[in-house]
């Protein structure tokens, strides 16, 4: 017999806890649980990480669960719920830790992905579970949780708050001309396979600069990998203005760079997501993972895709017959991308946003 889900429920707990990307795809289904619920309160348990990104965001309490603190901070999660029981507890972590740490949370009913999407066997910690939905976006995924509570209204809407020192601290480095972004890497896992060349996009800074000048700022994280890729790409065009941002911005500060930004291009990671979430032009560069599952939901007619070549070369298969979801992990799959690609699409989202062009060097709430 199934678990009964609440038709008004005064208490949602949401149990997502990475990654950046994952986590801006999620804030939409907030939003229409908002709207449908204006009086429910939402608590969501969230990554360390993603915390510094979510951190404001208004009618939720967040969490935070770091999980490099393991079964200790699981156990700390526990007692700060010990008095706390959820009408209904949304369990979108697919990880074995995840689901562990939902065990200890009190709910009248827990609910997970149905089996086909499942992964690390989360299907038998949960009491419900969503409808099939084959071939889903990551973002309509999350959806389908407020859909199975009976929610209609899904407009999207992000509303992701940024504050004014993140302005300050973004034009610290950009002033006030506009920009092109590039976030060149990807994180730095084993075996992820994201990144385009240091030539490419060499390339691609020279192109905006001599067809639309645009100066680039190009923005990461402050890892070794991603270090060494700045300096390749800066060294590649000595003669163009190109501000380092990589290692530099707070969270808060890389959303307000994306936000400002004329359009942004980068692999498969968390800043397209962050950069779709705030309205701001996206070009993804996909090859290793399905655009058709995880390109910023936006932009999703202009992303680079060769997911399919590198799904017929390096897997032999076809990308319709191959588990959604599946990645090609091969070194050489992003090499797939070409220039032109890349400069045809670029060209193209120019085009088809100049309409913005105007508006992308200030926030909206700014006197």
């Amino acid at each position: 017999m199934k678990q009964s889900l609440p038709e008004r429920p005064r208490h949602i707990g949401i149990l997502r806890l990475s990654a950046l990307g994952d986590v801006c795809n999620l804030v939409p289904t907030v939003r229409a649980l908002q709207r449908q619920w204006p009086e429910a309160r939402i608590t969501w348990i969230v990554g360390k990480a993603e915390y510094g990104l979510l951190d404001g965001l208004d009618g939720v309490d967040l969490v935070v669960y770091d999980k490099s603190t393991g079964f200790q901070g699981m156990r700390a999660i526990w007692r700060q719920f010990e008095d706390i029981r959820f009408d209904v507890l949304l369990h979108m972590q697919q990880a074995l830790r995840a689901s562990v740490l939902s065990l200890g949370l009190k709910c009248d009913v827990r609910v997970g992905y149905d089996k086909a999407r499942a992964k690390d066997w989360q299907h038998w910690f949960t009491h419900r579970q969503l409808a099939p939905h084959p071939r889903a976006h990551v973002l309509e995924s999350f959806m389908d949780f407020a859909r199975l509570l009976g929610v209609e209204d899904t407009r999207l809407d992000w509303s992701l708050p940024v504050p004014e020192a993140a302005y300050q601290e973004a034009r610290q480095l950009t002033g006030d001309r506009p920009y092109l972004v590039i976030s060149p890497c990807a994180n730095p896992r084993l075996r992820n396979f994201r990144n385009w060349s240091a030539e490419g996009y060499a390339a691609v800074i020279e192109h905006v600069w001599q067809r639309f000048g645009l100066r680039t700022v190009m923005s990461g994280g402050g890892s070794p990998q991603e270090r060494d890729m700045g300096e390749q790409i800066r060294r590649l065009v000595p003669n163009v203005e190109i501000t380092d941002a990589i290692g530099r911005t707070s969270l808060k500060g890389l959303l307000a760079l994306l936000d400002r930004a004329r359009v942004v291009i980068a692999p498969d990671s968390g800043p397209v997501h962050m950069a779709n979430a705030l309205g701001t032009p996206t070009l993804g560069l996909y090859a290793t993972t399905n655009p058709d599952r995880a390109a910023p939901y936006c932009w999703r007619s202009h992303v680079v895709n060769r997911y399919p070549d590198a799904v017929r070369r390096y897997l032999k298969k076809s990308a319709e017959t191959v588990n959604w979801g599946t990645r090609v992990r091969h070194a050489d799959a992003m090499a797939l991308i070409t220039l032109d690609d890349v400069v045809e699409h670029l060209d193209g989202l120019m085009a088809a946003t100049r309409d913005i062009a105007d508006d992308v060097t200030e926030p909206p709430h700014e006197d």
